[in-house]
């Protein structure tokens, strides 16, 4: 790795020789910091790592930087959902995605043969010719899904989660309320949109209803759907995955 960094430090070098900007061993010092660090950098992270390794840049100077670097082929600039622009090393020849949690933030890479010729078969198949591709995986990684209550309220639940009813409590008018809408135990619901503010929108079969914060406190949910009784819990056979795309 120190090998490749030195020789794409070189190579950016070149290439920047005959930029009008000058600040030559400035913009070397940016470039060397951030090809040292494999992460997925906001420009106020690149900041306070350049601070910390005694370089004092200010704000438009580490920005130009970035994104000559970007134009360059030396990094990407990425925006995933809900998270300010961030910037990772690009390894010429090799290709990852990406799955993002959406409570803590965290980034974490993944790289999969079988997903990548899939991809390719079905492209290859309608005609179509790939220039580049990304796949964004959104969900909660697992520490916070080890933090996470098997029970919870209908307001913990995460925008794109399916969840099912366990129950419905409340004081009287509330629960009848909640059961005259159609909350009824083992119910499946779409989460369509909680940002934590205002009303939940839900989907229940065919329908989309709003609740309010405080009534959808009492709707009890959990992830996974009770087994009737009779019904195996031994793990099922996994399909391949051609064969999941080719059912659909």
């Amino acid at each position: 790795m120190l090998k490749e960094n030195t020789r794409e430090k070189k190579n950016f070098e070149s290439l920047i020789e005959t930029d009008e900007i000058g600040r030559i061993e400035d913009r070397l010092n940016v470039i060397d910091v951030f090809l040292k660090t494999e992460e997925h950098f906001t420009l106020e992270d690149l900041i306070s790592l350049l601070k910390s390794r005694g370089y004092e840049y200010d704000q438009e100077f580490v920005k130009l930087c970035l994104n000559r670097s970007v134009e360059l082929g030396f990094a990407q600039k990425k925006t995933f959902e809900g998270q300010p622009p961030r910037y990772e090393h690009r390894h010429l020849g090799k290709h990852h995605d990406h799955m993002i949690c959406t409570k803590c933030g965290r980034i974490m890479e993944f790289q999969n043969d079988e997903v990548e010729m899939l991809q390719e078969r079905i492209t290859a198949h309608a005609g179509f010719h790939i220039l580049q591709h990304k796949m964004e995986i959104y969900g909660l990684c697992s520490r916070c899904m080890a933090a996470r209550s098997d029970l919870m309220p209908l307001t913990s639940a995460k925008t794109g989660e399916e969840v099912y009813i366990r129950d419905v409590v409340g004081g009287g008018n509330a629960k009848a309320r909640l059961i005259s809408m159609g909350f009824s135990p083992g119910d499946r619901l779409e989460i369509i949109n909680n940002d934590g503010e205002g009303k939940l929108i839900v989907g229940r079969g065919s329908s989309r209803l709003a609740l309010g914060r405080g009534m959808a406190e009492n709707v009890i949910v959990s992830l996974g759907r009770q087994r009737e009784e009779g019904e195996s819990s031994g793990p099922q056979k996994r399909r391949p995955l051609w064969r999941f795309f080719q059912d659909r």
